[in-house]
């Protein structure tokens, strides 16, 4: 269940995996290989900064480009 209370400029994982469209399970194996970084929220529900969200998917839109 996604929290109900975050600090503004960040996302929870539900959030960030609809933004890249991608599971959550890939959501933690981002976090698990240093591609995203958790920003607060507890180890049950973390949060995503929106700046480190949005540019992964600047460079994963550039990757599939190339």
């Amino acid at each position: 269940m996604e929290s109900q209370m975050i600090r503004p400029g960040h996302l929870t994982a539900h959030q960030v995996a609809k933004q890249l469209g991608i599971s959550l399970g890939a959501v933690r194996l981002l976090v698990h290989r240093g591609q995203l970084k958790r920003s607060g929220g507890t180890p049950r529900q973390p949060w995503y900064a929106v700046a480190d969200v949005a540019a992964l998917v600047v460079k994963r839109q550039h990757s599939n480009a190339a």
